[in-house]
């Protein structure tokens, strides 16, 4: 994307911002990598959440939680929950595994597609205020990723 070409992006959406009651658009509609930025915050923002709990040294709290929510953390979560998911939630993972994306060096190819898979889904359901089905997700793949870092601890 050229410069002149961002800045006008980032014009729009910063007037955006600023208008009063613009709707969010329809998640249904929305492209994969926007739902699993969302994603990513509201996973970060749980995880860091439980993790309170834990321990009252910042530094401690936040190399867990970086470690939790890893695209190699997520992509085990995303493994292990894709046999519950309904047709519409599993199309969704669809999508978001099939977005490209630049892959960084700390995951597989695999693992960054899955783990894009499972932040996409957590976005969907938290824009459509799926709450219900949200914490089901999260609290299932906090409990998976909590075992699988236990497991590896012991090997």
């Amino acid at each position: 994307m050229k410069f002149e070409h961002y800045k006008l992006i980032r014009d729009q959406a910063l007037a955006a911002c600023f208008a009063e009651g613009a709707p969010l658009p329809d998640p249904r509609q929305m492209h994969p990598v926007l739902l699993a930025y969302v994603g990513d915050i509201v996973f970060s923002l749980y995880v860091r959440l439980r993790l309170l709990a834990t321990s009252g040294q910042v530094r401690v709290i936040h190399d867990l939680g970086a470690k939790m929510v890893s695209a190699v953390m997520q992509a085990r979560a995303m493994d292990a929950l894709e046999a519950i998911l309904s047709e519409e939630e599993a199309a969704v993972v669809r999508r978001g595994r099939n977005t490209k994306s630049t892959v960084p060096k700390s995951a597989t190819v695999r693992e960054y597609r899955q783990g894009t898979a499972f932040e996409a889904l957590v976005g969907w359901l938290f824009l459509l205020d799926r709450q219900e089905r949200l914490v089901e997700i999260l609290d299932d793949s906090f409990g998976i990723i909590r075992k699988e870092i236990s497991d590896r601890r012991t090997l």
